[in-house]
């Protein structure tokens, strides 16, 4: 077992100065400084790669991380990773060791730089990079260590433009695989690979800067990490990367030590894939706990999608680690040593652990949301107050692409679809309503950008009434996001959660609802003073509309839990013309406790703010609002009296049951 692996039977805390050194090769305080420095280098990239990039996938998104990795002989123990994109984030340290074992690390060279986007070796989708630049130290055979960053590119060939598509059939329909080669040789470009990525890609002249700016902030992460080991040593160096893992690895086995023994079990379900909607997706965890260690076993989970919807088995590594950190141990810094006490049980072809060629992986941050929920429901009765409700989980994402009158092409991901939404409440407090679901962490693109680049106009993005969970804390409403497209284009939507609610409640919380989708194609949306369409709770909004995903009332259009399903590939490709609206209605966040017991002055804030309506304040909470929240929402007040009478009468009925 490679010593980043091994268990450390004694607390870091607990060792005295002497012990200390000799099993880190420095002082305390030296290590605490050198693991502060690692962060900083994966940070310092990171805002360099922010500041400096084209793509909107990059500058508008966030949809990149950076990594410091050690050597071989430590295992590639990775001590920081950025504060970016967190699906990436279990998987990098594989990725990097998976590629420099295959390419062999004696073979690189100071000024090298590797790739590798192979979902089955690196986890997430072909669109993510994984470059790799060695650090080397004088005196040493192999690199002491590796500076990586993995960022989507805006393209890789494929069937579709910019890859987004949950349609795709097999693995030669996504694009091109690179496996693990050099970009660059002593500092230089190596011409076969730059010719086989740009004979391939679309979007070149984005891919081109893009990746000068990645390849910068790779050379100034390996001067950092340099400047590092030649002023604290080579010994300290090393021996602080042990140090950082190990403290984490402590630190969430304290964590799982805190939950009672015993075994649990939940599941989520990803509602079809691309080819209709007569399967659905089962993700089942069984998580056992003994002392300070977990299993989670994913044995009951489906097989492999038949189209482009699966995650791979790093993927599913991500979504079980940060599922379990997000609840037990949030506070503490991530390493890989976050694994060392979880031990996952996988079996292979699973929607979760797809393998090639007919295992197509594109869309895989739709099983691993729905994977990370089905951990946080597993535990959620074990941890009682501490559980925290459902996000609003599928990403939602939209793609449009098309021509500008000039000729040139222009293409949106990822920005006018359901992309934020709401998360769950805990005990601390109500949910936020705009957020990235539990596994992104990325930035909502600026709508003065978007319009900037392609011809759309983005004309609400507001919260819908009556869709947040009911609880002692309330879970985040849903999000509705209206785009009005001016110039024909052609769409894909991609929702995969809407079949029933993602924002389950917890602690006696309520669930979320659930959301849709619609288009008003060839100017049928009724666009009226100042660029708004028709009221979301019109009862005649949805009359002029096509359903593109979700559960619908058949006759009104409008969303219904026990509607008729529409699935998003129904229509794989959406050609429209000019004055085209989407719009885009999220699932609602989890509640957190009873929400009987909510004080009414908050439900009568949440009634005035236009969370909850006067007929949901007294159904979902027992509080009665006597005023008009929409005419004069001061004047709104709870009638004390009619509250007690709903409040005893739902107390009478549980005694009666």
């Amino acid at each position: 077992m490679p010593p980043e692996l091994a268990h450390e039977p004694t607390e870091v805390g607990a060792l005295d100065a002497d012990a200390f050194a000799e099993r880190y090769g420095c002082d305390r305080l030296t290590a605490t400084v050198l693991v502060s420095k690692y962060r900083y280098v994966v940070q310092h990239m990171c805002s360099g790669l922010l500041t400096t990039a084209f793509s909107i996938i990059l500058r508008d998104w966030y949809d990149f991380a950076a990594t410091v990795s050690g050597p071989r002989s430590l295992g590639y123990p990775v001590p920081a990773v950025s504060n970016s994109l967190v699906v990436f984030s279990g998987s990098m340290d594989q990725a990097v060791a998976n590629s420099v074992e295959e390419w062999g690390p004696g073979r690189l060279r100071p000024g090298d730089v590797l790739i590798c986007n192979d979902p089955y070796r690196t986890g997430t989708h072909v669109n993510d990079i994984c470059f790799i630049r060695p650090v080397f130290h004088p005196g040493a055979e192999e690199p002491v260590g590796f500076i990586s960053m993995e960022a989507h590119m805006m393209d890789m060939g494929g069937v579709v433009p910019a890859g987004f598509s949950g349609t795709k059939l097999n693995v030669y329909e996504e694009g091109l695989v690179i496996s693990p080669r050099l970009l660059y040789r002593d500092d230089e470009p190596v011409p076969e690979t730059w010719n086989m990525i740009f004979d391939n890609a679309r979007f070149g002249e984005l891919l081109l800067v893009d990746v000068q700016s990645i390849v910068n902030n790779l050379r100034l992460g390996e001067r950092l990490l340099g400047e590092t080991i030649e002023r604290y040593g080579l010994d300290a160096y090393l021996g602080a990367m042990r140090y950082a893992c190990d403290l984490s690895a402590q630190s969430i086995a304290a964590a799982i030590a805190s939950v009672p023994d015993g075994v649990y079990e939940a599941e989520e379900l990803i509602d079809c894939d691309g080819l209709d909607d007569a399967e659905e997706y089962r993700i089942a965890v069984r998580a056992t706990v003994a002392g300070d260690r977990m299993e989670v076993d994913l044995s009951g989970t489906a097989r492999q999608a038949r189209t482009s919807i699966n995650a791979g088995w790093l993927d599913a590594k991500t979504a079980i680690g940060i599922g379990v950190k997000f609840l037990l141990d949030p506070t503490a810094p991530l390493t890989s040593a976050l694994y060392r006490n979880i031990d996952v049980v996988l079996p292979q072809g699973t929607v979760v652990s797809a393998l090639p060629k007919d295992g197509a992986i594109h869309l895989y941050t739709e099983p691993q949301a729905a994977l990370m929920l089905a951990v946080m429901k597993a535990l959620a009765p074990a941890l009682g107050e501490r559980a925290i409700g459902g996000d609003f989980c599928s990403l939602n994402i939209h793609q449009a692409d098309g021509v500008h009158p000039d000729g040139t092409p222009w293409i949106t991901m990822a920005q006018c679809g359901g992309e934020h939404g709401p998360w769950g409440a805990t005990a601390e407090a109500d949910a936020d309503s705009f957020s990235v679901f539990y596994l992104a962490n990325n930035l909502d693109p600026a709508t003065e950008a978007i319009e900037a680049d392609v011809p759309a106009v983005i004309l609400r993005k507001e919260y819908a009434t009556d869709t947040a969970g009911a609880g002692w804390n309330r879970g985040g409403a849903a999000v509705v996001k209206d785009t009005l497209y001016t110039a024909p284009a052609n769409h894909r939507s991609m929702p995969l959660h809407y079949k029933r609610p993602s924002g389950f409640g917890v602690n006696g919380g309520a669930d979320g609802a659930t959301g849709a989708v619609w288009v008003w194609p060839d100017g049928r949306a009724r666009v009226g003073e100042r660029g708004r369409l028709v009221e979301v709770a019109a009862d005649d909004a949805y009359a002029d509309a096509d359903v593109v995903a979700g559960r619908v009332d058949p006759r009104s259009g409008r969303p219904a839990a026990d509607g008729d399903y529409a699935y998003f590939a129904r229509v794989p490709v959406r050609s429209v013309q000019a004055q085209t609206l989407f719009r885009y209605l999220t699932n609602g966040g989890g509640g957190w406790g009873d929400p009987f017991a909510r004080d009414p002055q908050r439900v009568l804030r949440d009634v005035r703010d236009e969370y909850v309506s006067p007929a949901a304040a007294a159904r979902d909470y027992g509080v009665a609002i006597v005023g008009d929240p929409v005419a004069d929402p001061e004047g709104l007040r709870v009638d004390e009296a009619a509250t007690a009478a709903l409040r005893a009468a739902r107390t009478g009925a549980e005694v009666r049951r």
